[in-house]
């Protein structure tokens, strides 16, 4: 068997036996080491592990992108984990000990309230996913995607209040400079209720918004007398998306205290009106006749309803309207215009005097 040249053994001791001498003598050089070892053991275990749970949960929906979204943060908190222990079994002197254990218990807290958030995401974007809102009859999917989305994003909010409260009740300057300022009558305690009113007034407008539903994703809303949809529920606002493309911008809360239009609140179809206003002389009945051929013609029409009625009379005219039924708001917009600029133009060709008119008498001079 060949034995190791002693002039290398000399030499390896040489290189390695200073650097084993400070690790033993410099705790922090030592926990610095281990805290390395700790990485690349997680590192290498996070890597092989991801793969093989990545390939068992690929079958289900919420377990795969569980592993896609939270397997970052878990390295993390898996790696804080082997720190703590680290710091806990080092030696050194209490108070850097101390410190680095404080840091290190943030740090956690942190990476513990990330790979909570990211699990909540996972969870609310499978639902999403399972739920897809791209078929014509999608009011059901788009339920259970406001649900999921208006309370997962309730959720989260709770979950960053909660871990930022734990960090701060490590801190002892603070936790005793908040005791100190609650400790008298509870002034401080109705101010900082007073000030986070409008936060936790529109998070639990969002978790009611979410349970009861008024409005849902993709619902056609009329909201301060501007017609638009629901493009988007956070935690503290609904995006209303105009139909000229702007985007009006609207607290949770005020969902909650004032009345609004839901044009889909139970279904997506709807009744469109076209009004004209005709002179006595046009013959209803024919314009009746005249206005379900052009509904039969229209690809926007669902066959539901086209109905024909004078609903007002003037000294001057008469005012028929219109009734036509869509599948949706969209498709009701333009059925109610293709109407309309059919209607006026038949009754332009066929009878282009019976469009309103004023009427005069000429009395003739009583001398004459």
């Amino acid at each position: 068997m060949n034995q190791v040249s002693p002039d290398i053994t000399e030499a390896i001791a040489y290189v390695f036996l200073p650097w084993l001498a400070l690790v033993q003598h410099v705790p922090m050089v030592a926990i610095a080491v281990q805290a390395l070892l700790a990485w690349i053991v997680v590192f290498v275990l996070h890597r092989f592990g991801t793969r093989v749970l990545a390939r068992m949960a690929a079958p289900f929906p919420f377990s795969r992108r569980i592993v896609a979204y939270a397997n970052k943060a878990l390295r993390l908190v898996a790696f804080l984990l082997l720190l703590q222990v680290i710091l806990r079994n080092s030696a050194g002197s209490r108070a850097e000990m101390q410190t680095l254990q404080h840091l290190s218990a943030l740090f956690l807290i942190a990476s513990i309230t990330w790979l909570a958030v990211r699990t909540v995401r996972a969870i609310s974007d499978s639902i999403v996913e399972l739920n897809p809102a791209t078929g014509p009859d999608n009011l059901e999917a788009r339920r259970v995607q406001t649900q999921a989305k208006v309370l997962s994003r309730s959720v989260m909010v709770l979950i960053l209040l909660i871990g930022a409260g734990m960090a701060l009740s490590t801190l002892p300057m603070l936790r005793q400079l908040g005791t100190s300022l609650l400790a008298s009558a509870g002034v401080a305690g109705l101010v900082v209720g007073f000030a986070a009113k409008p936060v936790l007034g529109n998070l639990l407008a969002g978790m009611q918004l979410a349970v009861t539903q008024p409005i849902r994703l993709d619902d056609v809303v009329i909201v301060q007398n501007e017609w638009g949809w629901i493009e988007e529920i956070t935690g503290t606002y609904v995006v209303v998306r105009i139909w000229d493309q702007r985007r009006l911008i609207v607290p949770l809360q005020w969902f909650i205290e004032n009345p609004f239009q839901n044009w889909t609140r139970s279904n997506a179809e709807l009744l469109g009106t076209v009004e004209i206003w005709v002179d006595y002389s046009l013959p209803v009945e024919e314009i009746r006749q005249a206005a379900v051929r052009f509904c039969q013609a229209a690809p926007e029409w669902d066959g539901r309803l086209c109905l024909t009625q004078v609903i007002d009379a003037s000294d001057r005219a008469m005012r028929l309207r219109v009734l036509v039924s869509a599948p949706d708001a969209g498709l009701c917009w333009d059925l109610r215009c293709r109407m309309r600029e059919q209607l006026l133009t038949y009754i332009n060709e066929k009878y282009p005097g019976a469009l309103p008119r004023m009427r005069t008498t000429t009395i003739g001079d009583p001398h004459d």
